[in-house]
């Protein structure tokens, strides 16, 4: 049979009310384009990736390693001291992106050793305290620059 005769009003009706699929797509792809986050306040991105990009009220923000924003060099020898250089600049980059720590949903961290979790998740404790997100924490067996601790995020932009 010639389904075609049955197909062809329907699909008629529905362009005429910008229901195909290439008009939806066309409308979601202008609510939901990205801005690029750059901020001088945190350590420039040392590789082809952005400090953190928002889109559809989200800020994903990329993994945070203990660098002197200034000097772009390595900041304490603990992991303790490091984790909170990396707060420090996890914290710049959400404020350049429009959020803060309050609105962050999802974090990961990772580790060089888990024997360091007790030390990080101390510093860390301090900027997630009332609500903290969702988190992961995953050993690596390196980070860039031989870092100790990495943490990237998700937060919400408010409204």
């Amino acid at each position: 049979g010639d389904s075609s005769r049955f197909g062809a009003p329907c699909l008629k009706k529905r362009a005429a009310e910008g229901e195909m699929s290439g008009d939806v797509a066309s409308k979601k792809a202008k609510t939901t384009s990205k801005k690029i986050i750059s901020t001088d306040t945190a350590p420039a991105a040392i590789g082809p990736y952005s400090q953190a990009v928002a889109v559809s009220g989200f800020l994903f923000v990329s993994g945070c390693i203990p660098l002197d924003p200034k000097t772009m060099e390595m900041v304490g020898k603990t992991a303790a001291e490091q984790a909170e250089q990396v707060m420090k600049n996890l914290g710049a980059v959400l404020a350049a992106g429009g959020s803060s720590y309050d609105n962050v949903v999802k974090t990961t961290v990772l580790l060089t050793d888990m024997a360091h979790f007790a030390e990080v998740n101390a510093v860390y404790a301090k900027y997630f305290n009332d609500s903290p997100p969702a988190r992961a924490c995953f050993a690596a067996l390196a980070l860039p620059k031989g870092a100790l601790v990495e943490i990237e995020c998700v937060a919400v932009l408010p409204e």
